[in-house]
C-alpha cells in the first residue's frame, strides 16, 4: 500500500503530501459535528469516513495526475480548495433558521479546476468535495445528487473558458440543472408539488450569481499557486503586448522566426493532445533575448554581413548562448509567468553551439577545457509543450539552409535534426513517447512543405503589352 501511494513521488514530496493530507483530515474532524462524535466509536466511524476520502483523493492523484503530487503548491491548492468548502458548508448547515445550504456554489469547484487542469481532475475533487459535505448536512442524498449533476453540467458548458461570456452561460446551466433535479426529487419523493419551496430556486439563483465569482478567483490563483489559465495564454499570445510589439521592432528576423515556430509547435501540440496554447505562446516568447545584441543572430543580419567574423569563436559563443539569460531577465522585468520562462530557459536544452565549437577546434586543435564555454546552461525540457518548442525552434531555423525545399530534403532535415537531440538526450526529462515523437516528426515535415510550397509563377505584365 505504501508504495502505491509513494508511486513515482519522491520522498521528500511524499512526506509533504501526507502532511498537508493529515492537516486536512485533522481539519475537518475539529469541525465535524459534535453530535457525530459523541462516542468513541462514533468518532472511530467518522474518521474512517473522512480518511477514507482522502486516501481515495491520493490513489487517483497518484495513479492519473503524479505530477501533482510532485509540486507541494499544486497539491496545497487541491486540498485547500476541498477544506474550503468544507468549511463553508460547516458554517452556513449551523446558521440558526432556514436552511440556506443550496446558496453554497460548489460548481465553483470544477470550473477552477477545469480551467488550470482537465475535466477528469475538476469532476474528482468535485465528489470528493460534496462526499465529505454530505456526510454533515441534512437530507445527504439530495445534496450529493443535486450538487453532483449540477458540477457535472458546469464542466460540460465550459467547452471555452477563454470567452468571459461562458462563465454566465456556465451560471444559467447550473440553476437551471439546480431547479430540474431538485424539482424533480421532490415530486418523486412526496408524491405532489406541496413539498416544493419556492426559497429554494432562490438559493439556486443566489448560487448562480456568486458562481461569477469565479473568475477573480480564477486571477486570484494564477498569481498566488502560479499557475496560468487559458485566458492569460491568449492576453500573452496577442502581439500587440509591449514585449512582442518590441521584440518584432528590435529583432524583426528572430520575431518573425517565433512565428514560424509557434504555428509548427501548435501543430505538433495538437497532434499529440499537448496544450496548444501553451506551446503557442511559449514559442512566441522563447528567443526574446535576441532583443539585446540583435545583429549577431543570422536571422536579422543582412545578407553577406556578420558581426562574427570580428569575433573569436569563444565570444561568438557567449554571445550566442547569452540570449538564454538575456531572455529570462527581460521576462522577469516583464512579469511573464514562470511557465512561459521555462520555455527560454529550456529552448536549446544543453546542446553546444557546435559551428563555433568546431571553429574553436581548428584554430586550437582541441578544446582546452574550454568544451563548457559552448554549452548551453539548460535545463533540458522536462514537458512535451516544452519539448515540442525545442524541436521546433531547431527545425524550422536549419529549415532556412536548404537549398531546395521538396519531400526528400525536409524529410531528411527533420529526420537528422530530432535524431540528433534525442543523441543528446535532450528529452530524457520530458514524459515524451516515441510515438509522440514519430507524430510531431509527421507534423514538422507536413508544415514545412505548406510552408515552402512552389508558387505560381506569374507572366510578366509589361512583356504582355503591345
Amino acid at each position: 500500500m505504501a508504495d502505491a501511494l509513494n508511486a513515482g513521488v519522491p520522498p521528500k514530496k511524499f512526506l509533504i503530501n501526507i502532511t498537508l493530507f493529515l492537516a486536512s483530515i485533522i481539519a475537518v474532524m475539529l469541525l465535524w459535528p459534535e453530535a457525530m462524535k459523541d462516542t468513541i466509536p462514533e468518532l472511530l466511524g467518522s474518521t474512517i469516513l473522512v480518511i477514507s476520502c482522502y486516501v481515495v483523493l491520493y490513489l487517483f492523484l497518484s495513479h492519473f495526475r503524479k505530477e501533482l503530487l510532485e509540486v507541494s503548491h499544486k497539491t496545497f491548492f487541491l486540498i485547500i480548495t476541498i477544506l474550503s468548502f468544507f468549511i463553508l458548508t460547516s458554517l452556513i448547515i449551523s446558521l440558526p433558521g432556514e436552511n440556506m445550504l443550496y446558496i453554497i456554489p460548489f460548481a465553483i469547484i470544477p470550473i477552477v479546476i477545469r480551467t488550470f487542469y482537465d475535466a477528469r481532475l475538476a469532476l474528482f475533487i468535485l465528489l470528493i468535495s460534496i462526499l465529505l459535505a454530505g456526510f454533515i448536512v441534512p437530507a445527504p442524498f439530495e445534496f450529493i445528487f443535486i450538487s453532483f449533476i449540477s458540477g457535472v453540467a458546469a464542466i460540460f458548458s465550459l467547452s471555452d473558458m477563454n470567452r468571459r461570456a461562458k462563465l454566465f452561460f456556465s451560471s444559467i446551466v447550473v440553476v437551471f440543472s439546480y431547479s430540474v433535479i431538485y424539482s424533480g426529487l421532490t415530486l418523486a419523493f412526496t408524491g405532489g408539488f406541496s413539498g416544493i419551496s419556492l426559497n429554494t430556486y432562490i438559493h439556486f439563483i443566489l448560487n448562480g450569481l456568486l458562481i461569477l465569482l469565479a473568475y477573480p478567483l480564477i486571477f486570484l490563483f494564477e498569481r498566488k499557486f502560479y499557475f496560468l489559465s487559458d485566458t492569460t495564454l491568449l492576453e500573452l499570445c496577442d502581439t500587440t503586448q509591449p514585449l512582442l510589439r518590441r521584440f518584432a521592432t528590435e529583432a524583426p528576423g528572430s520575431f518573425h522566426h517565433s512565428l514560424q515556430v509557434a504555428i509548427l509547435a501548435e501543430e505538433a501540440a495538437r497532434s499529440i493532445g499537448a496544450n496548444i496554447l501553451l506551446a503557442r505562446t511559449g514559442s512566441l516568447y522563447h528567443d526574446i533575448g535576441k532583443i539585446i545584441n540583435p545583429g549577431y543572430f543570422i536571422e536579422n543580419q543582412n545578407i553577406g554581413v556578420s558581426l562574427h567574423e570580428e569575433l573569436s569563436p569563444l565570444d561568438s559563443s557567449r554571445i550566442i548562448i547569452g540570449h538564454v539569460n538575456e531572455g529570462v531577465s527581460i521576462a522577469r522585468k516583464y512579469r511573464l509567468p514562470v511557465q512561459i520562462i521555462d520555455f527560454i530557459r529550456t529552448h536549446h536544452g544543453t546542446t553546444k553551439t557546435y559551428y563555433f565549437y568546431k571553429k574553436y577546434l581548428l584554430e586550437n586543435g582541441d578544446a582546452g577545457g574550454m568544451e563548457n564555454e559552448f554549452v548551453y546552461p539548460g535545463p533540458k525540457p522536462f514537458s512535451k509543450e516544452l519539448a515540442i518548442v525545442m524541436m521546433a525552434d531547431a527545425v524550422e531555423a536549419t529549415s532556412h539552409t536548404l537549398a531546395t525545399h521538396n519531400d526528400t530534403t525536409i524529410n531528411e532535415l527533420v529526420e537528422r535534426i530530432m535524431l540528433s537531440q534525442e543523441q543528446e538526450e535532450q528529452f530524457s526529462d520530458s514524459p515524451l513517447t516515441f510515438k509522440e515523437i514519430t507524430e510531431i516528426k509527421g507534423q514538422f515535415k507536413k508544415r514545412l512543405l505548406s510552408i515552402y510550397h512552389k508558387r505560381v509563377v506569374y507572366p510578366d505584365m509589361e512583356k504582355g503589352k503591345s
